[in-house]
């Protein structure tokens, strides 16, 4: 059965069940309508030429109508690109031409000409209401074999230049349902659902999962602090998904408290700070579940619905994934949700498989006497100094413990005597970041805080005080952007 065939049976088993309401303006739709309205936009795409097996990429932000684009591009049989709405017209190209489109879905009728060649089939209009409703097109739905690509999904790029993971409709069906299982999902949830539509969080967790689980999703245009809270109480919402910035300004406006009522709260696509964990377990009222995905697996490892969730940890393997930690702890994974391999990439797959099939995630780890997962880091952003190797992470947590800072981000810089050398950027609590005298000082401050918490080489030798870390749209710091060596301090 294919991914969509398990959601229309749930759609046709409780026709009048509200299944999407938009936060903005309070619109719902019914699994009646969203079983006639995705089929419609499946037959239109038809109607155009798209075919089962075609690539459409789909660049939209949050909202009913992308939604409905997502699940009816999936019921053709047809394999969704997504694509970042903040995409200049490299980034865009780039994966058109590697991946090679035959249609595109924007919600910007100005982003179209960003596209750098003619797609077969052209650029859609913008506000989406072309492919929306009903149709005199007939198109065969939910016939994709399990093995059948359901999603290219583009690796955010923070290095290099970005590769597509083919991922089958059994890969997202798995992926779904492990959640399910875990999370204890049912259709009497609802999701509060301010994240990205272009990333496997907000796709293949937020929307999948609810799909699945026959549960519903209240859909916000943007994150805000207030609209968030706001949802959560206006609509019954159970289960609330986000980046740890997004807990973070929860925390910082206020908002946390409003979250208490929901049932489940869960952080995911970059590591989470003990600190914030804290801050949302004593103001939300219970500790978030940490868990731990990628564009190439969907999601891997979760802390438990029911049991110690524990800040630092991604938790234990989710329902029919295995773990293991390879050479240099690097971690490796199987299991049903794994994609097969990259778009076109027989080079990178040689080196993203192990002999015996596993993929290796290119993170560093730890699993302790109870197999709870700890990340370190990333291997590509291991910091080798004077022949030690660093972890950013470890560092990071650290200086997250003294009271000044919000915010921290440690790379390698070169250094003619070490090889590398540790470097932090931090960001203050804004009633010191305006202070010049105070963050003249920090660096010493910061050194002595460290000196006790961690080895000699494990610390920075060189600290800058900024603003903010440039992260890019799920939270992710974007390492490369801070590696030119920093004045010291």
């Amino acid at each position: 059965m294919s991914l969509t065939a398990g959601w229309a049976g749930r759609w046709r088993a409780d026709p009048g069940r509200v299944v999407l309401v938009d936060a903005a303006d309070g619109r719902t739709v019914t699994a009646r309508a969203l079983d006639t309205r995705t089929a419609g936009v499946a037959a239109r795409l038809s109607a155009v030429g798209v075919r089962p097996a075609d690539r459409v990429l789909l660049s939209c932000g949050q909202s009913l109508e992308t939604v409905i684009a997502y699940v009816g591009i999936l019921r053709l049989g047809g394999v969704v690109v997504p694509a970042n709405t903040a995409y200049t017209a490299g980034e865009l190209g780039h994966i058109v031409a590697d991946v090679r489109p035959v249609l595109a879905i924007l919600d910007d009728p100005a982003r179209a000409s960003a596209l750098p060649q003619p797609l077969p089939l052209g650029a859609h209009r913008a506000d989406l209401t072309t492919l929306d409703g009903t149709s005199e097109g007939w198109a065969a739905l939910d016939d994709a074999a399990d093995e059948e690509p359901a999603m290219v999904a583009y690796t955010s790029g923070t290095t290099g230049r970005p590769k597509g993971a083919v991922l089958s409709q059994r890969n997202l069906s798995a992926g779904a349902e492990a959640l399910v299982q875990a999370w204890g999902w049912t259709p009497d949830d609802r999701l509060v659902h301010a994240l990205p539509m272009f990333h496997m969080h907000g796709l293949g967790a937020a929307i999948n999962g609810s799909l699945t689980a026959g549960a519903s999703m209240v859909v916000l245009p943007r994150f805000d602090p207030a609209a968030v809270a706001d949802a959560a109480a206006a609509y019954d919402a159970t289960m609330y998904f986000g980046v740890p910035t997004m807990y973070a300004r929860l925390r910082d406006t206020g908002h946390l408290a409003a979250l208490s009522g929901l049932r489940l709260l869960v952080s995911g696509s970059a590591p989470l700070d003990p600190v914030l964990f804290q801050a949302i377990a004593v103001q939300a009222g219970q500790a978030p579940i940490e868990r731990y995905g990628m564009s190439e697996t969907v999601m891997l490892t979760s802390n438990p619905l029911h049991g110690e969730r524990r800040a630092g940890s991604v938790g234990r393997p989710l329902p029919g994934v295995h773990v293991r930690l390879g050479e240099g702890d690097g971690v490796e994974v199987t299991g049903p949700n794994v994609f097969g391999g990259y778009w076109e990439r027989p080079e990178a797959n040689a080196e993203a498989f192990t002999p015996d099939g596993w993929f290796r995630t290119g993170d560093i780890g730890e699993l302790d006497a109870d197999g709870y997962l700890r990340l370190v880091g990333r291997a590509s952003d291991l910091v080798i100094t004077g022949g030690y190797n660093v972890y950013p992470r470890e560092v990071e947590d650290a200086v997250l413990e003294h009271p000044d800072v919000i915010d921290v981000a440690v790379v390698g810089v070169p250094d003619d005597t070490w090889g590398e050398t540790v470097a932090a950027y931090v960001v203050l609590r804004t009633d010191l970041a305006a202070d010049p005298a105070h963050a003249a000082q920090i660096g010493d401050a910061l050194s002595a805080h460290v000196s006790s918490r961690l080895a000699a080489y494990k610390r920075p030798r060189r600290w800058t005080v900024v603003t903010d870390l440039p992260r890019n749209a799920m939270g992710k710091v974007r390492r490369d952007l801070l590696r030119t060596p920093p004045p010291a301090m």
